[in-house]
């Protein structure tokens, strides 16, 4: 990875961007991707799309979402402690001992997951952690103090960690679910137009928020642009680390390339469209087997409008909805050369449909 990408990919990651509150996050992304763009919209509720060629009838979509995982302060006691709701697939069992920050009106308040020593728990009957059973230590000791800090119900609460690097394959942190998306998007539009590649039709590069509270952002902007065809970059689970059921979650290695998921709203030739691309070109890749839905934007781009030739690029992380969210360096870079080439392929009104 080039010096300057890696730079942005670290300094975006690091950035807070929860569900509701991606504003910051994104101006970082719009200012990265707009030497390669265009021109560009935001639209009411912050999710950014950069486009390429906009006077064309024909509109492609390249989307990952921005957003990442978050709590809500619900309720402050007494003596100063904190006690959250989620926003979006929070996990509670990962929580105690966690660093934090509470974004306020004044500043980021930092804080911890407090939880009681092994020494005064009878271990023997020690239940996982609930969202009814954890709680915040911004080290004061009473509500006023709280207040007077800026925290209120409603602030919203981050986890601390930041972008690291292991064994020189992977990367770690929290929110590669899904900035890690928008990074591969926005390289992909910055290959198009460092190699000069005139596409014959609109690229539409587009980095939603709120999928995590059930793709919000992706339903709202494909109303707004009616593409014709849409390509999805999410997050998958890699599935060989202990505790996972093959039988159930699949077979899917990180290293092993990008995962292309089948399933109703998947558009069969757009799919197989994708498949020559990685063939064709030699990218590796793996199969993978929806249900009724996809669970990522591609369900929400799919079935708006009068339907959109979808399609599902999704990235293997391990450990996703931790603060140690890992992915392979190599399945990055097979990702963006997998939509890259696969837009190479996209023809002026390409005709989709299974039969005519």
């Amino acid at each position: 990875m080039r010096k300057e990408s890696f730079d942005f990919l670290q300094q975006y990651l690091n950035n807070p961007s929860p569900t509701g509150f991606e504003k910051e996050g994104q101006k970082l992304w719009l200012e990265y991707i707009k030497p390669y763009i265009d021109e560009y919209f935001v639209d009411t509720y912050g999710t950014v799309v950069g486009v390429v060629n906009p006077e064309a009838e024909y509109k492609v979509v390249i989307e990952a979402h921005a957003d990442e995982i978050s709590w809500f302060v619900n309720y402050i006691t007494k003596e100063g402690y904190i006690y959250l709701r989620r926003n979006g697939g929070s996990d509670a069992l990962i929580a105690p001992s966690k660093r934090v920050i509470i974004h306020t009106a004044k500043g980021p308040v930092r804080a911890v997951f407090g939880w009681p020593a092994i020494h005064v728990r009878k271990v023997e009957q020690d239940k996982a952690p609930t969202v009814e059973t954890i709680f915040l230590d911004c080290g004061a000791s009473s509500r006023e103090e709280v207040e007077e800090m800026g925290v209120h119900v409603g602030s919203v609460v981050t986890f601390e960690d930041e972008l690291m690097e292991l064994n020189n394959k992977y990367l770690v942190g929290r929110a590669l679910d899904n900035r890690i998306g928008g990074f591969m998007i926005a390289e992909v539009a910055r290959q198009l137009k460092e190699e000069g590649k005139k596409l014959p039709f609109g690229l539409y590069i587009v980095n939603a928020v709120q999928e995590e509270i059930g793709l919000r952002g992706a339903e709202m902007i494909a109303h707004r642009i009616k593409p014709d065809v849409a390509i999805i970059t999410d997050v998958t689970h890699d599935t060989q680390s202990p505790m996972y059921e093959k039988k159930t979650s699949g077979d899917i290695h990180c290293g092993k390339g990008p995962v292309i998921t089948y399933g109703p709203a998947v558009q069969n030739n757009l799919r197989d469209l994708i498949i020559q691309a990685a063939q064709q070109k030699e990218i590796p890749f793996q199969r993978a087997a929806a249900t009724r839905a996809t669970g990522t934007d591609t369900d929400a781009f799919a079935y708006s409008n009068a339907g959109v030739a979808s399609a599902l690029i999704s990235l293997p992380l391990k450990y996703m909805h931790t603060t140690v969210e890992t992915v392979h360096n190599d399945d990055v870079q097979n990702v963006i050369n997998l939509i890259y080439e696969t837009l190479l392929r996209i023809e002026d009104n390409h005709d989709f449909r299974y039969f005519k």
